[in-house]
């Protein structure tokens, strides 16, 4: 594992007991605000030191309570990228990147700086200074500095918290394109479409506790969770790689679940992808059904059902190695007749899937 987290602290009206281990790529601390998200990275940092814990980056033990180790933030090799992007308004981008290089080890792997101005594409930015830059510029070179300091590890606190939706979308990819670099990356959001875009592993934290922690497909796609949660963004996430391009224009992706036709144009045909579905658009059929302008119709069985207050419930089904997450009414699962073990279809319209939606593979 390239990280490992066991933290527990009382703070009289709050406590954390937390938990978790992850491989390589995003981990995804999510949840609400006040699950204790923040306390957790805080304490990897080094900002602040548990009544017990053990923090272990690439195999290097930053934190061991139990046997009297606390290297301090200076000497813990954390990048940590906040929610404000905290740049030094007096000097040009290229000195505050530099600043950042200035706390790396001279033996240290990791990007130079001309890589990390071509991964984020901030090479016209180097002369000017952070109040003539936008938000997205901002967290760019914000992420830029975190890397040069050629961190084990990469904390990210709601990096795009403070942005719009065109902002956040013009950073995603470059977050994508850490998480494919191998870099571990421990990162912050309430947002169930980053964490379904960007993690590789989920977090969920609530009141200080870990609920459930694991691969992101199978976490995301949990019922009882998604019910706990209230579920108004709960979805699935497959992998996804980009097939043919019909002469209509309609795109297909190749699912282990079986093919998936959207109409936003996702990328060459072998691009790999993660695709995200809305437990809210996806419509269950007890038979192949006939005669409908959606296109997308998946065959699975029925693995889990969990009702949600208000009338609803989740109901997971199972498609090979992958599993589809729909939101139904009670009533529906009722008039279907659903229970585990009983076989049905999926069905999603082609325009539900948005570009929101896909994110690199």
């Amino acid at each position: 594992m390239m990280l490992e987290v066991s933290l527990t602290h009382d703070f009289g009206s709050f406590a954390v007991d937390v938990a978790f281990t992850a491989p390589a790529g995003v981990t995804a601390l999510f949840g609400a605000s006040g699950a204790g998200k923040t306390t957790v990275i805080n304490a990897v940092a080094g900002l602040f030191r548990p009544t017990q814990g053990r923090v272990v980056a690439q195999g290097e033990v930053l934190l061991d309570t139990g046997r009297g180790v606390n290297l301090p933030a200076r000497r813990r090799r954390v990048g940590y990228v906040f929610q404000e992007p905290r740049l030094f308004p007096h000097l040009s981008v290229r000195s505050n990147l530099l600043y950042g290089a200035r706390f790396a080890p001279k033996a240290a792997p990791g990007p130079g700086f001309d890589q990390v101005i071509e991964m984020l594409g901030i090479g016209a930015l180097l002369e000017r200074r952070p109040g003539a830059l936008s938000g997205g510029e901002k967290a760019r070179v914000s992420i830029g500095r975190a890397l040069l300091s050629k961190p084990r590890l990469l904390l990210m606190d709601e990096p795009l918290a403070a942005l719009d939706a065109a902002r956040r979308e013009e950073i995603l990819p470059f977050i994508e394109r850490l998480r494919d670099a191998g870099l571990p990356v421990l990162y912050v959001s309430h947002s169930i479409g980053e964490v379904a875009r960007l993690a590789s592993t989920v977090v969920l934290l609530d009141a200080g506790r870990v609920l459930a922690a694991g691969p992101a497909a199978e976490v995301l796609s949990d019922p009882a969770l998604a019910a706990r949660l209230g579920g108004a963004e709960a979805g699935t996430v497959l992998a996804a790689t980009v097939g043919e391009t019909a002469p209509d224009g309609l795109v297909r992706l190749d699912t282990a679940a079986g093919p998936v036709w959207v109409a936003e144009p996702p990328g060459a045909p072998g691009t790999r992808l993660r695709l995200r579905l809305h437990a809210s658009d996806v419509i269950l059929a007890r038979a192949r059904p006939e005669g409908l302008s959606a296109l997308n119709i998946l065959p699975g069985i029925v693995e889990r059902i969990e009702p949600e207050p208000g009338g609803r419930a989740f109901v997971r089904l199972r498609m090979g190695r992958e599993a589809v997450l729909a939101r139904l009414t009670q009533r529906s699962v009722t008039a279907l007749g659903l229970a585990p073990g009983v076989a049905c279809h999926a069905v999603l319209k082609t325009v539900a899937v948005s570009r929101d939606d896909l994110g690199a593979g």
